[in-house]
């Protein structure tokens, strides 16, 4: 059996997922950083597993492949219909991103209700101004759209900070340790109006798309904070400004937009209360995801080599993890 390892690895990487292969051959194609690998036709057509993430329009090269494991927890390109091969089975990386997302978000969060980015702002003017009133998570109610890992890992933080946590999931089920309530996507509407702040790890598919507009926007609680390290397309994001402008809410942060990179002349740069990193709170930013992709995909390929079933599979209708 020839793996194909398409992602990012060091030596220590390495070793992890050679000695989960045993006997098998591993070729590494090299790829810097986080990015979609771009791997010659010859390579894949010889390729019965694939750990990292290909370009979609390659994979049609791929006609050996049995099994792919992306280091990305989203996989909707790779729903498409006709993107994967025939009968190959898809795994990601859930699980490895909520420490490193969750962490930026809190951070996020926390900048904006201090008022941490207007005093930057003032100091590199040499402006020594007292900005007002501040807000805390204590005793705030806290709306948490998309309760996977990233979302359980930010509602832990603002639990443990006082506020009382809301998780927002496709379907009902039990209240988690991190979440003090728990809601269905139907509910969604009602939960706007109560929350404080909001934050949204939802990934894109046809059920999110667009889902954040101007009559999501007018349903938040007045002066609410809003956070975004999904997907852009969840956002209409012409609405995100003009709710921000009207003083609807009180701050927006985004990691993720349409188009990635944000072109310069866009809007949102020049939006007020609206703060903006290009896409890094995930990839490899933080050396614990880095890890924890590897170990994700070297205990995956002991599975498959074993016969047992994977861990992470992706469900091709929804573009979630089983």
């Amino acid at each position: 059996m020839r793996i194909l390892v398409a992602m990012d690895v060091d030596a220590r990487h390495k070793a992890w997922l050679e000695e989960a292969a045993g006997n098998n051959e591993i070729v590494y194609w090299p790829v810097q950083g986080a990015g979609t690998a771009i791997v010659s036709p010859e390579e894949l057509a010889q390729a019965d597993v694939i750990i990292g993430n290909v370009a979609t329009d390659l994979l049609k090269y791929a006609v050996r492949l049995k099994w792919m494991q992306l280091h990305s927890a989203g996989a909707n390109t790779y729903c498409v219909p006709g993107v994967m091969p025939k009968g190959a089975q898809l795994t990601n990386a859930t699980g490895a991103y909520g420490l490193a997302i969750a962490e930026h978000m809190t951070g996020m969060v926390l900048a904006m209700m201090k008022k941490l980015y207007t005093y930057y702002d003032n100091q590199k003017h040499g402006q020594w101004h007292d900005e007002g009133q501040v807000h805390s998570i204590y005793g705030s109610t806290v709306l948490v759209i998309g309760f996977g890992n990233i979302g359980r890992e930010f509602g832990k933080r603002m639990k443990a900070m006082g506020a009382h946590v809301i998780g927002i999931r496709r379907r009902s089920g039990s209240v988690p340790p991190e979440a003090d309530e728990m809601g269905t996507m139907e509910q969604l509407d009602a939960y706007l109006a109560k929350a404080d702040i909001i934050a949204s790890s939802l990934p894109e598919t046809k059920a999110t798309y667009h889902l954040y507009n101007a009559q999501r926007f007018s349903a938040m609680k007045q002066h609410a904070y809003f956070v975004n390290v999904g997907r852009g397309s969840n956002v209409v994001q012409e609405d995100l400004c003009q709710a921000l402008r009207k003083g609807q809410l009180a701050g927006a942060a985004l990691d993720v937009t349409t188009p990635e990179p944000l072109p310069t002349d866009s809007p949102l740069w020049q939006t007020p209360n609206l703060y903006i990193t290009p896409h890094v709170s995930g990839g490899y930013h933080l050396q614990a995801t880095h890890d924890q992709i590897v170990r994700i995909a070297a205990n995956n390929l002991k599975r498959f080599i074993a016969g047992k079933p994977l861990e992470n599979q992706v469900d091709f209708a929804t573009g979630y993890k089983k």
